[in-house]
């Protein structure tokens, strides 16, 4: 069964729908890097194919990803709230995935690791699609920033090898604003940086505790960047591919 469209249902009706879907007054376009723009799971994958070739780790590649990644999320939440640094993000977010295999891993070595997977992780640089494109788009009519909790040593190698860093005005990451997603001192920070006031900025990013909810309760617009398939609140505008993003802005 299907329904027609009214006779008088023309192009020029559609158009117009879709415009009223623009967001008004917006002049900053604040993304996050990782899992936005930059494809975390990807390069780090095979960041760490790399290093355990390159150390003679005998683990099956997928088990240790797919055990990896949940893990991850969860030390980079502990991080967010302060209650590890940056060293034992680095350094138990292995460790816990190596037991989680039971494979019997030296701590030295599992601290070379770590070192290593951050001297190499900016060496592979696959952004999601339509990066490329939807920046183009957005660059003309808009100032784009950047405001990730990732550490500063590594973010703008990513930026500069896969060469989106042109596109942005400003960076701020969490070791310059001296807090973390989504503490509001960041979100300032960058707006001070920028010069943008919180009505004419969007943030789009794919976290929802620290992107859309920390910018959202300042009175920032925002936009979820929804690939991962998360429950959100019914009035949080949201995409899963980055070309979606036209039909806001």
């Amino acid at each position: 069964m299907y329904f027609e469209a009214p006779e008088n249902t023309t192009k020029s009706h559609l158009k117009l729908d879709r415009h009223k879907m623009k967001l008004e007054g917006i002049k900053h376009i604040f993304f996050d890097l990782d899992h936005t723009l930059w494809d975390f799971d990807k390069n780090s994958a095979l960041t760490f194919q790399k290093i355990f070739g390159l150390h003679n780790v005998k683990v099956d590649h997928s088990q240790f990803v797919s055990a990896y990644e949940p893990i991850n999320l969860n030390y980079w939440k502990l991080y967010r709230d302060e209650k590890i640094d940056k060293d034992d993000l680095r350094y138990y977010r292995l460790k816990d995935t190596f037991d989680a295999l039971d494979l019997e891993v030296e701590d030295p070595l599992i601290k070379i690791l770590s070192n290593d997977y951050i001297a190499h992780l900016s060496s592979f640089n696959h952004l999601f699609e339509g990066t490329f494109e939807l920046l183009d788009y957005l660059r003309p009519n808009y100032q784009l920033h950047i405001i990730t909790n990732g550490f500063d040593e590594a973010q703008q190698k990513k930026m500069d090898n896969s060469k989106i860093a042109p596109y942005f005005k400003t960076v701020t990451n969490a070791e310059l604003a001296g807090v973390k997603k989504p503490n509001p001192i960041i979100f300032n920070y960058a707006l001070n940086l920028a010069k943008a006031k919180p009505e004419e900025s969007l943030m789009i990013g794919d976290n929802y505790e620290a992107d859309i909810l920390g910018a959202k309760a300042l009175g920032w617009d925002v936009i979820l960047f929804n690939y991962h398939n998360i429950t959100a609140e019914a009035d949080i505008k949201q995409v899963k591919l980055l070309q979606e993003l036209k039909a806001y802005l």
